[in-house]
């Protein structure tokens, strides 16, 4: 049983590039709330968080960089060839990381949680969960992974995995194993039905929705059995330009959600988003050209922030390309004000911002919540 009551708490971990956070994003969809401890971790040694002064203590001065945070490569040269290093270092970082995901499932409106963490079961974390799920994927591919999309060499992404837990030693630990080596559509068919066999509460019986009238705006949630329509939209409502099958869609889903915006039953625009280390990023806009901004904005703003909220967002980046920057009144009606990368102040939203933001949009924020997790000192 969980530490958590009223939560069933699942741990999901395994090794480095096996796609963990596909399969937590999964969870997600299907209903969980999920905690990446991960990226806690990062949060933990920013600048002015808790961890920070006690990184520099442990490891000196020389890891930090011009802008004064933590050069997380520097660090992890060190950690990654040296046990003993690594050690020090999760001694200052799991308690705090641990203290934070307490704060975060206690919040968390959700009945099912999904803490995602690499040293799930070298720690104590584990004795919180009542299940444990391992995604494991051949080392072989784990490998091509870390060199295309870290662009790590050969030689450190055996370094990385070799400094891990061994996978064989992770599976005998697990009561659901989700093999990640195919198709996105192969492994959510796998986490659908681990998920289906969940003691999950008995879901409340839903209100007859209220009656709507010809050319109400509706704004739903995508569902990957909507992949087909989203990639069709995106096809019309770009001219060609931008051509998507059911099967990018769907691997899609494996990062991000999708807002729907139906009129008479048909989608008139598609916002694609996503709730990462307690930061929203919307990072896709799309829109039918006779449907009136002024409804629909503040119509899908009003979702975004409401599922944002209950996901516990600090904070909204929102990156639009110049034709819907120019409606700037509109966003500005909604709260959202241009912003530079620099400008943000928070670590984690700047890096939330680069990672994200498409070439050739501009950055518009707001500020969703004034308290913050594994908030500066």
């Amino acid at each position: 049983m969980s530490r958590w009551p009223g939560k069933y708490v699942i741990g999901l971990t395994g090794n480095i590039a096996t796609g963990k956070s596909v399969v937590r994003k999964m969870l997600e969809h299907l209903g969980a709330y999920g905690i990446d401890a991960d990226a806690l971790a990062h949060r933990a040694m920013a600048k002015g968080a808790p961890g920070f002064p006690l990184v520099i203590k442990t490891f000196g001065e020389w890891i930090v960089d011009a802008e004064g945070q933590i050069d997380r490569g520097r660090l992890s040269k060190v950690v990654f060839s040296d046990p003993g290093a690594l050690e020090k270092l999760e001694a200052i970082i799991h308690p705090l990381v641990t203290h934070a995901i307490d704060l975060l499932v206690r919040r968390a409106k959700h009945s099912v949680v999904v803490i995602e963490a690499i040293k799930l079961l070298e720690t104590d974390l584990v004795a919180g969960c009542d299940v444990v799920w391992v995604v494991t994927a051949a080392e072989s591919l784990q490998i091509s992974r870390l060199m295309h999309k870290r662009n790590f060499s050969e030689g450190v992404a055996k370094q990385r995995i070799a400094a891990q837990l061994p996978q064989t030693s992770k599976l005998r630990m697990a009561n659901i194993v989700i093999r990640n080596e195919g198709s996105f559509e192969n492994t959510w068919e796998q986490v659908q039905t681990a998920w289906a066999s969940l003691p999950k509460p008995k879901e409340p019986l839903l209100e007859k929705p209220p009656a709507t009238h010809p050319g109400q705006l509706i704004v739903r949630r995508g569902r990957p059995q909507d992949a087909d329509l989203i990639a069709r939209f995106i096809g019309q409502v770009t001219h060609g330009k931008k051509q998507m099958t059911r099967e990018d869609v769907m691997a899609a889903f494996g990062e991000k959600a999708f807002l729907l915006i139906e009129r008479d039953s048909h989608i008139a625009g598609i916002a694609g988003w996503q709730v990462e280390n307690l930061v929203t990023r919307i990072d896709e806009l799309y829109f039918a050209p006779n449907l009136p901004l002024e409804e629909a904005i503040p119509a899908l703003m009003n979702s975004v922030e409401t599922a944002s909220h209950e996901l516990q967002s600090e904070a909204s980046l929102l990156f639009l390309p110049p034709y819907l920057a120019q409606h700037a009144a509109a966003w500005r009606g909604v709260g959202y004000r241009p912003q530079t990368i620099q400008s943000l102040g928070v670590r984690a939203w700047q890096e939330a911002a680069a990672e994200s933001m498409p070439r050739g949009a501009s950055l518009w924020f707001k500020r969703l919540r004034e308290d913050r997790v594994l908030r500066p000192m």
